[in-house]
This record gives structure tokens, sequence and C-alpha cells, in this order.
């Protein structure tokens, strides 16, 4: 279970629910539902995390804060 905040808000540009992460530069996800958005999230968290170890990049801490826009 991830302890990054996600932000989860319909784009009516993208005509999808967003899914943004903001501890973690750059990682956001889309979903044509609620549900799918933050399923794509944790997933690009985790990816963004593997990535982020494998060049030594810092990770930040997570300050344990969850939010959820929809």
């Amino acid at each position: 279970m991830t302890k990054y905040e996600i932000i989860i808000f319909w784009s009516d540009e993208d005509k999808a629910f967003v899914a943004d992460v903001p501890e973690l530069p750059g990682c956001m996800a889309h979903g044509d539902s609620y549900e799918k958005a933050l399923a794509n999230a944790k997933e690009a968290i985790d990816l963004w995390l593997e990535t982020a170890r494998e060049f030594g990049d810092p990770i930040p801490e997570p300050r344990g804060h969850r939010l959820v826009y929809a």
C-alpha cells in the first residue's frame, strides 16, 4: 500500500480521470474510471521508485497524507 499522496480529478480536456502524485515529480497516471486511475497511479508509483533506485536518484519520504479528489 502506498503512503504517497494521490490526487485524482476529472479532466474535461483529456476525458479521463487523472491521478497526480505530487511528492514524486512527474508521477501521474490516468484512467477511464476513478478506480482505474487509482490502480494506474499505484503502478506508476512503483515504476517511479524502481527507476529512482536504478539510477541512484533520491527518493522523497512520504508525508503520510493521502488525499483523493474526484
